[in-house]
């Protein structure tokens, strides 16, 4: 690559010192640090944006927290004046990502990958300004290769380069099969690399292998190499699994204000930082200042998380959301004020029952034990005085409130 650092102007000099900083800030992995200078400089010099992509096979279309980590990071090239190249799997969708998966994914119908990577784009601009995003399907060019192109397209890699993947080594050393198509997607994800021409690549840090098979395809294509860029995976409320819808542990982008506020609320103590970090918009030097006052303890948790909360749902649904989120939280869960928009539930069943089948059949819980574990744990009042026994059998009569947890609530009405 061209020595273009030894190009700039003192001017030039400062603002890639600026942008450096920023996309360091947060980053698991930067592969190779010094290609990303050099690419920064190389656009300052001759005015021309960087290409920024990020992959996305539409497999899973409700966009949470942990998808923002990346989209934050795209936002801020993008405000730099970069180009984001958002490629659609619509063609790699049909095989599935074997990345982390103990077997071989379904592969998804037409039908299936336009409907999600509408949602994905609905959900997206939540975050990116999509008018200034570049749209790309690799089926434009993925479907147009022969037989003959696929072919030398393998002969570009190894196959024990392949069986580097902690997941496929992981699955024939348990026995289980790997089918060949898998090992084509990896090449595929690199062969978009080379079709876009990107000069970044960004991903979580369980996408390694595909974004260095980029710069692996590049390099045989005799392209300049892209720049990798992984970023952590956030832990979820629990704590301890990724982010994840099927765990429910997770923030989505399209929750309400309040559940949304409500959630961060839950975070653990110890991952509040990591939240700052990777799922807000607040800079670096206010940051800093928020360490030192948690470490020092003139910044209570509660309050950390109080601000999380707040920046969160300012950045989805606006200023004046985040302060009536942030003050229904005070008034219902710091002052005890019960809410003023309890939904009603009508009750047709008997008059007299026991507490765990009135919160099952109310549907604020899914089943009996986990009813017994929520009054345990000292999670369930009606009408605000708390239950202690889960073998409770109470009288059922109008304008009930039943409340579970911090953010459920019914208002029964008899039938």
């Amino acid at each position: 690559m061209e020595q273009w650092m030894n190009k700039l102007t003192k001017e030039q000099t400062i603002e890639l010192e600026r942008q450096v900083t920023l996309y360091s800030h947060g980053v698991q992995e930067i592969i190779p640090v010094q290609d990303l200078r050099e690419k920064v400089a190389k656009s300052l010099v001759t005015g021309q944006p960087l290409r920024v992509k990020l992959g996305l096979d539409p497999s899973a279309p409700d966009v949470h927290l942990g998808h923002t980590v990346v989209l934050n990071k795209l936002r801020q090239f993008q405000q730099n004046g970069h180009i984001i190249q958002l490629l659609i799997g619509d063609f790699t969708g049909k095989i599935g990502d074997p990345t982390g998966k103990s077997v071989a994914r379904k592969q998804l119908t037409d039908e299936e990958v336009k409907h999600n990577a509408h949602t994905y784009f609905e959900q997206f601009g939540k975050v990116l300004d999509m008018e200034k995003v570049e749209l790309h399907y690799n089926s434009k060019w993925l479907s147009r290769l022969d037989f003959e192109d696929v072919i030398n397209l393998a002969g570009k890699i190894t196959v024990a380069r392949l069986l580097e993947r902690d997941d496929f080594e992981e699955r024939l050393a348990n026995g289980k099969p790997v089918s060949l198509h898998e090992f084509f997607y990896p090449l595929m994800q690199g062969y978009d690399s080379v079709t876009l021409e990107s000069d970044i690549e960004l991903g979580g840090t369980d996408q390694h292998f595909n974004i260095l098979m980029g710069r692996h395809f590049q390099e045989k294509f005799e392209k300049e190499k892209q720049v990798a860029i992984l970023m952590p995976l956030l832990e979820g409320l629990d704590g301890v699994e990724k982010m994840s819808k099927s765990k429910k542990n997770y923030i989505g982008v399209d929750e309400n204000p309040r559940e949304m506020y409500g959630k961060a609320m839950s975070i653990p103590d110890e991952l509040m930082i990591k939240y700052f970090e990777l799922a807000t918009n607040i800079l670096p030097e206010r940051l800093d200042v928020i360490k030192k006052e948690l470490t020092s303890g003139t910044l209570h948790p509660r309050d950390a998380k109080m601000i999380i909360g707040k920046t969160i749902v300012e950045m989805y649904h606006g200023h004046d959301a985040a302060v009536a989120a942030e003050q229904h939280f005070i008034s219902v869960f710091q002052e005890q004020i019960l809410p003023d928009d309890i939904p009603t539930m009508e009750w047709k069943s008997d008059k007299t029952v026991y507490i765990t089948d009135l919160l099952v059949e109310l549907e604020l819980q899914s089943s009996k034990s986990e009813a017994r574990k929520m009054i345990q744990n000292g999670g369930v009042r009606l009408n605000g005085k708390k239950v202690e026994e889960f073998d409770l059998q109470i009288q059922v009569e109008n304008d009930l409130v039943v409340q579970v947890g911090k953010r459920k609530f019914a208002k029964i009405k008899m039938a």
